[in-house]
């Protein structure tokens, strides 16, 4: 008989989908890289970005909030725990599920409020900018 047990969220913290830009750079290196969030917990994130890194990996985070949100964004440090390579509309990119490391406690309250009303967020997406393959454009959607 099926365990309905093996079917439960494993996680302590459960997603939300957001789609938001974000930025971040690697923590021993200067350039700062575009991406986007797919889904979002109190304990970390899901992202999708153009830039290969590796698992283990520590990435100072900002997330941007939609226009009319209470702040603009939150920032915190992250982990890279695992990578997935994905294509959409004709490129190849990354996905990264994101664990917080460190996170201040007004940041986490403000990520905590997204969460808690995840309707006053916009969608976002990825698309290709023809005049330059290394630009990352976030269209979003109100």
């Amino acid at each position: 008989m099926d365990d309905p047990s093996r079917n439960k969220e494993k996680r302590k913290h459960a997603r939300t989908q957001v789609s938001l830009p974000l930025h971040f750079k690697m923590s021993e290196k200067p350039n700062v890289y575009p991406g986007l969030t797919i889904d979002a917990s109190e304990s970390g994130l899901l992202i999708q970005t153009f830039k290969d890194m590796p698992v283990e990996s520590r990435l100072n985070i900002e997330v941007s909030f939609p226009e009319g949100f209470e702040s603009s964004h939150f920032k915190g440090v992250a982990e890279i725990i695992w990578k997935d390579i994905c294509n959409w509309e004709g490129w190849e990119g990354f996905m990264y599920g994101l664990k917080f490391i460190q996170i201040s406690y007004e940041n986490y309250l403000r990520l905590k409020k997204l969460l808690d009303d995840p309707s006053s967020s916009k969608n976002a997406e990825l698309i290709d900018n023809p005049e330059s393959k290394s630009t990352l454009i976030v269209k979003v959607e109100g």
